[in-house]
C-alpha cells in the first residue's frame, strides 16, 4: 500500500486540495464544518502530513535541525536521545546530521540542515568559526551546545568544566596522589575551561600543574600515555591522569595496560562525560558527569522558547558537573 497523499484526502472528504492544505496548517479561513470533514477524511485514510512540506508551506516550522560534531561519543548520543524526547513532548521533529569535527563539513551540514527550513538548529559542539554560524542564526534560531558565543540571536548551553575538573583533582588530592596530570582536549571548545580548572586546583594544592597536549579521542589518550613514557619509567610514572573526557580516559588505560601498569594500583584515571561507556562494568571509570539529560532539554526548551514564546534576548545556560567514583581511583602506593 502507497502512504496516503494529500490528493487522496481531497477527494475523500470532497474538497481541493488547496482546502486541504489549509487545513492542515491550521488555517482559520476554512468553516468548522469542512475542516470536521477533512481531518474525518485524514483519519479514515490515515493521512499524515508530511513535516518537511508544511515547513515549505509555511513561515514556521516544527522541524529542529541537530549538527552532532562527533557521532562516535556516546555522551552526544546520550544527549541526541533527550533533545528527541523534549523535542516531541512539544510537537517538534528532529532531523540529524554530522560534520565530523571538520569545520568544512560541518559548514556542509549546516547548510542542509538549513534547506530544510527549520523552526531552529542545535549545534553540538562544533568547530565551525563563529564567523560561519552568524548568517544561520539570521535565518533561525540557534543553540550552541558546549560551546560560547556573543551573538544575540545564538544561545548556549554548556556545563561549567572549571568546577568539573576540579572536582576530579580534589578528589584524587583526597586519596592522596601529588603527582597529578591532565590530558587537555586538543582544539575543542570545553578544553579550555577545564584545563583553566585543573590548574587552578593543582595550584590551591600546592602541586605543581603539568598538561599534556590531547584529544578528546582514545587514539589520542593512548598516544598521550606513551609520550608521558619517553619523560617517566613505569616506577616513576606519575600517580594519576586527569583526561579530557571518557573516550581519551579508555585510550589512556588501554596505554597503562600495554606498559605493565594497572589501574587504580599504579595509575588512577579519572574521565569527563560520565557516558554509557564509563559505566560499562569492565570501565567502571571514575568521571565527571555532566548532565546529559538536562543539557539536551534546555537545548530544546531555549528554541521553544524563541519558536513560540517569544523570547528574543540570548540565554546563557550552564549546568552543573558532579563527580561520579567508580572502580578507577584510588590511594597511590607511594
Amino acid at each position: 500500500m502507497t502512504r496516503p497523499t494529500m490528493e487522496d484526502v481531497a477527494a475523500r472528504a470532497g474538497v481541493s486540495r488547496a482546502l486541504v492544505s489549509l487545513v492542515m496548517r491550521g488555517s482559520p479561513k476554512v468553516s468548522e464544518h469542512r475542516r470536521h470533514a477533512v481531518l474525518e477524511a485524514a483519519k479514515e485514510l490515515g493521512y499524515q502530513p508530511h513535516a518537511m512540506a508544511r515547513s515549505l508551506a509555511s513561515r514556521t516550522s516544527d522541524i529542529v535541525g541537530v549538527m552532532v560534531s562527533d557521532l562516535h561519543n556516546a555522551f552526544f548520543a546520550d544527549v541526541v536521545e533527550s533533545m528527541d524526547t523534549t523535542a516531541r513532548e512539544s510537537g517538534l521533529e528532529l532531523i540529524l546530521n554530522t560534520g565530523r569535527r571538520s569545520a568544512p563539513r560541518e559548514r556542509t551540514a549546516l547548510a542542509s540542515l538549513l534547506a530544510f527550513r527549520p523552526g531552529g538548529v542545535i549545534l553540538l559542539s562544533p568547530v565551525l568559526p563563529a564567523a560561519a554560524m552568524r548568517p544561520a542564526a539570521q535565518q533561525c534560531p540557534v543553540v550552541l551546545v558546549s560551546r560560547t558565543s556573543t551573538v544575540a540571536e545564538i544561545d548556549t548551553i554548556n556545563d561549567d568544566g572549571e568546577v568539573g575538573v576540579g572536582l576530579a583533582v580534589d578528589h584524587l588530592v583526597s586519596l592522596g596522589h601529588r603527582r597529578i596530570v591532565h590530558f587537555d582536549g586538543g582544539g575543542a571548545f570545553s578544553s579550555a575551561p577545564r584545563r583553566r580548572g585543573y590548574v587552578a586546583a593543582m595550584e590551591r594544592h600546592g602541586l605543581e600543574p603539568m598538561v599534556v597536549p590531547s584529544e578528546h579521542t582514545d587514539a589520542a589518550g593512548l598516544a598521550a600515555v606513551r609520550k608521558l613514557l619517553k619523560v617517566f619509567s613505569p616506577t616513576n610514572f606519575p600517580t594519576a591522569l586527569v583526561c579530557g573526557n571518557d573516550f581519551n580516559a579508555v585510550g589512556a588505560m588501554s596505554a597503562l595496560q600495554e606498559a605493565g601498569l594497572r589501574v587504580p594500583h599504579d595509575v588512577s584515571v579519572v574521565g569527563y562525560d560520565n557516558s554509557s561507556l564509563a559505566a560499562l562494568r569492565h570501565i567502571s571509570l571514575t568521571t565527571i558527569d555532566q548532565p546529559r539529560i538536562e543539557i539536551g532539554r534546555l537545548a530544546v526548551q531555549a528554541l521553544v522558547e524563541r519558536l513560540r514564546e517569544g523570547r528574543t534576548a540570548p540565554v546563557r545556560r550552564r549546568v552543573q558537573p558532579s563527580l561520579v567514583v567508580r572502580a578507577t581511583t584510588a590511594a597511590p602506593l607511594n
